[in-house]
């Protein structure tokens, strides 16, 4: 395929490709940054004889594998094994001593965050705990103002469910 049949198709199926990624990961500017990958990706591999309904397919198919990578590299939380942790000084759990009524909210508030995983975490953490606005948070961790909405609302529905199934786990224990 020359530069112009390229210049052609790209201009064909950039739409297409492009909505489906912004369907996928709902941020624009990530959008924009994986639908250019796709096609950066698709002109090294592309074949000539392929008739164009077979080129869509394998579009899309680029197209779900770079997502699936974004998603993956985006959200891979760092995990420790047990051995790691002993090798690096951890003692194990310490002996349980009878908590003061007032630290028992904040105990609860540390339990729910240490239960979520780290980027919505970070997110209730900025706003909640630092009490920064949803611009300073979005800078700070590296996101759009909307993902940093989007990433907090969903934090804070993951934190309610995990509060209610705590409270049912106790309330069956009582």
């Amino acid at each position: 395929m020359d530069v112009q049949e390229f210049q052609t198709f790209y201009e064909e199926k950039f739409g297409l490709i492009y909505r489906y990624v912004y369907g996928k990961v709902g941020n624009r500017e990530v959008a924009e940054d994986l639908t250019s990958e796709i096609f950066l990706k698709a002109v090294d591999g592309i074949e000539q004889e392929r008739d164009p309904y077979s080129i869509q397919k394998w579009l899309y198919l680029i197209a779900r594998t770079t997502i699936a990578d974004y998603w993956r590299t985006h959200y891979r939380a760092p995990t420790s094994s047990l051995d790691e942790l002993l090798e690096a000084g951890w003692q194990g759990p310490a002996e349980e001593e009878p908590i003061p009524i007032s630290t028992l909210p904040a105990l609860r508030i540390q339990r729910l965050l240490q239960a979520l995983p780290g980027h919505y975490r970070e997110v209730l953490t900025c706003r909640f705990l630092l009490n920064l606005s949803v611009r300073d948070t979005a800078l700070r961790m590296g996101v759009t103002v909307a993902n940093v909405k989007i990433l907090q609302f969903r934090a804070l529905k993951r934190a309610a469910h995990l509060e209610q199934v705590i409270t049912e786990q106790q309330s069956r224990v009582v």
